[in-house]
């Protein structure tokens, strides 16, 4: 597609403009023209575009796990190694973010997205080749995904932003997050059936690839670039883009935006625990019930992945859409809504959660009925974080501060929790038998509750600062302390002043 298309991007791919308009347009489709630069249509393609492939982000990352057992006895390892899977790619993820953040903030966005995708599905394709002897190229290949997931977490939301305002923003949003919960479920019911159907695990890490290579063709012909920040009050040529120094100390300084980004780090640390050992965990409460037979030799049956992903799809869209109204209905009362709902929703899926990794060893119902609960009042945060950090940060710094959001919240939430519950299984694990290997499991998950409630505690502090913090981005304005210095000679010296010195 040439890129004087008027279907495509104008722009290329390294400028810093949003896209061009075509010379010789009449001034009366210049007066009808959205502020974005985006038509109503276009947009809403967009987000669809958009909203498929973060579905089909988090389909990929959790089929690995919709076939852990299968994984585990193909390479003979233990739940720490088990562990190693997630974590390898959630710590590339999240080293790449802020490269991806500081690009997005001023490159074309829809290339880098392309350009990042084209590269997860390839490695993506060589992952589901691994040999049974070498289970590093595995982690290898799984710590490569992160380049592809990074490029499009980080850019993704600010494009939704760039396209929407207030209460339409929300629920574009809450309509894109549905997606992490329902393509999480979807990996866990692809891995598992895919597997039943060939028999070979490997064909479950064949899927995405190939759905990925369509999506960067929707990303060409149907996405295009819209202008940062002129759907809201101050365009962006109106807004002085800083350094990424300058950046991060504005965002230190934000106290809704990182005190959020610690609860959000809650939220992380328990969804990557439960999402990598909630089916192996359920699988081996099965075999300490004696409902099903430990599978040594013969191929292991995957239906608690199955029955998992369908909680994890119906728990998604319950959740985010609750999520959404009843912060809609809150804002009516108080502008702190949205951090008092994640705050309420974290510490109420925490006593769930507790009370289905106890009941697994009496009773398989209830245990399936209180991961139900938990998983819908976890799910609530989703769109409401993005949310929150789209009003508190200016439009010329959203993509660092996705990024950076993405680095702290995966740094110390499901970076090192699937890995961290993996250990403290084998530590714990007195002698190996299947006894062992399920009490050791469920005191490890017990974990997952604790760090749920302290992230209700740090959205509860949120509250606190959201409304200033909101003013201050709503009023934003350069200051001298923003603007980058230039060298004005004095006294034969060069000194660094503010530019705005020079120009008064």
């Amino acid at each position: 597609m040439s890129l004087s298309d008027p279907i495509g991007d104008t722009t290329h791919f390294l400028s810093d403009d949003s896209e061009g308009e075509e010379p010789g347009a009449r001034s009366g489709q210049e007066e009808e023209e959205p502020l974005s630069g985006v038509s109503v249509t276009r947009a809403r393609l967009t987000v669809a575009v958009l909203c498929y492939i973060n579905l089909l982000n988090y389909m990929d990352r959790f089929t690995v796990a919709g076939v852990l057992p299968e994984i585990e006895r193909y390479f003979g390892i233990n739940d720490g190694n088990s562990g190693l899977l997630q974590t390898v790619f959630v710590c590339s993820y999240m080293l790449l973010a802020p490269c991806f953040g500081y690009l997005g903030d001023r490159y074309n966005r829809k290339w880098i997205m392309c350009a990042g995708i084209t590269f997860w599905s390839l490695v993506t394709l060589a992952s589901s080749y691994t040999p049974k002897n070498c289970f590093w190229a595995l982690l290898l290949t799984r710590g490569l995904v992160g380049v592809g997931e990074a490029s499009y977490s980080t850019i993704a939301p600010t494009i939704i932003a760039d396209l929407y305002v207030k209460e339409k923003r929300t629920i574009m949003l809450s309509v894109f997050y549905f997606a992490i919960p329902v393509g999480s479920g979807l990996g866990y019911i692809v891995g598992s059936s895919v597997y039943n159907l060939a028999q070979d695990w490997h064909w479950a890490l064949r899927v995405t690839p190939g759905l990925g290579l369509l999506a960067v063709l929707m990303l060409l012909f149907v996405v295009k670039e819209p202008k940062r920040g002129a759907v809201e009050a101050r365009p962006e040529h109106q807004l002085q883009r800083t350094s990424w120094v300058v950046d991060m100390k504005a965002l230190s300084r934000n106290w809704s935006f990182m005190l959020s980004t610690f609860g959000f780090t809650a939220v992380a640390f328990v969804t990557g625990s439960l999402a990598l050992w909630a089916p192996t965990f359920l699988y081996r409460a099965a075999i300490f019930t004696g409902e099903k037979p430990p599978c040594v030799t013969a191929k292991c049956d995957n239906s608690e992945s199955l029955y998992f992903g369908i909680i994890t799809c119906v728990t998604g869209v319950l959740g985010v859409t609750s999520g959404m109204v009843v912060s809609r209905s809150l804002r009516k009362r108080t502008d702190r809504a949205d951090p008092l709902v994640c705050a309420a929703g974290l510490l109420l899926s925490a006593p769930f959660l507790y009370l289905a990794i106890v009941f697994a060893q009496y009773s398989t119902v209830a245990t399936y009925v209180f991961i139900f609960f938990g998983e819908t009042f976890l799910s609530m945060n989703w769109a409401i974080v993005a949310d929150i950090l789209l009003y508190v940060v200016v439009p010329t710094r959203r993509s660092t501060a996705a990024a950076f959001q993405i680095v702290l919240s995966h740094c110390l939430g499901d970076a090192g929790s699937p890995y961290l519950i993996g250990v403290v299984s084998d530590s714990m694990r007195k002698r190996e038998s299947y006894l062992w290997q399920f009490r050791s499991l469920q005191v490890s998950l017990m974990l997952c509750s604790f760090v749920a409630v302290v992230g209700g505690a740090f959205f509860l502090a949120t509250a606190l600062f959201i409304e200033g913090d909101r003013k201050r981005a709503e009023n934003y304005s350069p200051s001298a302390t923003d603007e980058e210095p230039i060298v004005v000679p004095r006294s034969g010296r060069s000194t660094k002043v503010p530019v705005a010195s020079v120009l008064i």
